[in-house]
């Protein structure tokens, strides 16, 4: 086959080279201009692991009407994710070996990115009775990552029989923090602005009292434990805390958790309505300071796409979440490479090289050099580019950054060794 030369590309911001790969591999590394082969231009561009997202909602099988695992790869690789983690919380939900296969299976098929299906924890997410985690994990699948994300498993000795489980075969429980009994029929970040609009609010406690208890859980079975969707600056310090003290705890972000505040909340717009909801300006710079200083160990998008029909209406019927995969890099550049709070190196630790780790995920997360596998992103962090909705991969719309301009461009996407975006494209 034809060697395929990224010319002139700068690794990590770094000096320009000719990264040059043949079978799915980076096999030289040469001065600007001399690499053989299929040429394909990116001329002082930066180039970076390719990204991977520990937390994302395919949709399918069940709800192909709001995404698609064909869209959301399509999202993902637009978005420079060459692996992405698809959540359990399909339907029907993915708590068996033959569910988790389907969709991996699918997602080979497909061939954008690496599908990464994620099990669920309990039957049918009802947090009574623990899923096939085993099978799951002897799959073709080889499931590593297991939670019940969109419900917390808020039953102590379950999530501790959990923890137990997976630790035989190095697996992580990723959990969605919710007290339920303090977040009944809540609607927003709970504080002055709750009491304002009359909303019942949602307690930061609600988080911070689950993470705090299961890390003392994982503590105590000598397990990992993996924090989703961290929002509030009292679980920062958690995390903090029991990673001083050896837990083997990780934690994640989402970009709208960087980056939006509950001010927007005030609009009523039903699209700025998420799980968990969004949270005070003290909690945002809290999470920038924590992703910074590597106490928050990843960006998650929480990809959740909804159809029409599900957040074109009032707040109190409207399902939570938002689009994320395409605007993922902008909102990192915007909320921590501007600011000066990550490198390009930090950036690449965080959107990929943790998250692959995290998810024990052999094939991705390489540094760029020669033997690695080919699973790149080059992004053009001059460019600055504007959301258009109806112009994103998804199926559904459901995005909080409409007419918002960010910079940062994904330009290329490489998925073991082959372009799957060229020019901001589809190849």
């Amino acid at each position: 086959m034809t060697a395929i030369v990224i010319q002139g590309v700068r690794p990590y911001g770094e000096d320009a080279v000719d990264l040059v790969i043949n079978d799915g591999v980076i096999t030289e590394i040469l001065a600007p201009g001399t690499g053989v082969g299929t040429i394909i231009e990116a001329d002082g561009l930066i180039a970076l692991p390719g990204f991977v997202d520990l937390h994302t909602h395919l949709r399918e099988p069940g709800r192909e009407d709001a995404e698609t695992i064909e869209t959301g790869s399509q999202a993902a690789a637009l978005g420079g994710f060459t692996c992405v983690h698809a959540m359990a919380n399909t339907d029907p939900v993915a708590d068996t070996a033959g569910v988790v296969e389907q969709v991996w299976r699918i997602g080979r098929e497909i061939g954008l990115i690496d599908v990464r299906p994620v099990g669920a924890v309990t039957v049918r997410l009802e947090g009574t009775q623990l899923s096939e985690i085993g099978a799951m994990a002897n799959s073709a699948a080889g499931v590593t990552v297991f939670s019940d994300d969109g419900k917390c498993v808020h039953d102590a000795l379950l999530m501790r029989r959990a923890l137990e489980y997976v630790k035989a075969f190095g697996g992580v429980v990723a959990q969605h923090a919710q007290e339920p009994r303090l977040t009944e029929n809540a609607q927003m970040n709970e504080g002055e602005l709750s009491g304002k609009l009359g909303m019942v609010g949602w307690p930061a406690v609600a988080e911070e009292a689950i993470i705090a208890r299961d890390v003392l859980l994982a503590e105590h079975v000598g397990s990992r434990l993996h924090a989703c969707h961290v929002s509030t600056a009292g679980s920062v310090e958690v995390i903090r805390w029991a990673k001083s003290r050896g837990v083997n705890v990780t934690a994640e972000v989402t970009p709208h958790h960087l980056l939006l505040t509950e001010d927007l909340v005030a609009t009523y717009d039903p699209v700025f309505k998420v799980n968990p909801p969004l949270r005070s300006t003290a909690d945002v710079l809290a999470l920038r300071q924590a992703l910074a200083d590597g106490t928050i160990d990843a960006v998650a998008t929480d990809h959740a796409p909804h159809p029409h029909e599900h957040k074109d209406c009032e707040w109190g019927s409207a399902a939570m979440g938002m689009l994320g995969l395409q605007t993922a890099f902008s909102v990192v550049m915007e909320t921590m490479v501007e600011p000066g709070l990550l490198d390009w190196r930090g950036v690449a630790d965080r959107m990929s090289v943790r998250p692959a780790r995290i998810g024990a995920v052999a094939t991705q997360g390489h540094a760029l050099e020669v033997g690695a596998l080919a699973n790149i992103v080059v992004v053009d962090p001059d460019a600055r580019w504007t959301v258009v909705p109806e112009q994103l991969a998804s199926k559904s719309s459901n995005t909080p950054y409409a007419a918002r301009e960010f910079p940062g461009v994904v330009v290329h996407t490489f998925f073991e060794g082959r372009p799957t975006v060229l020019g901001g494209k589809i190849a």
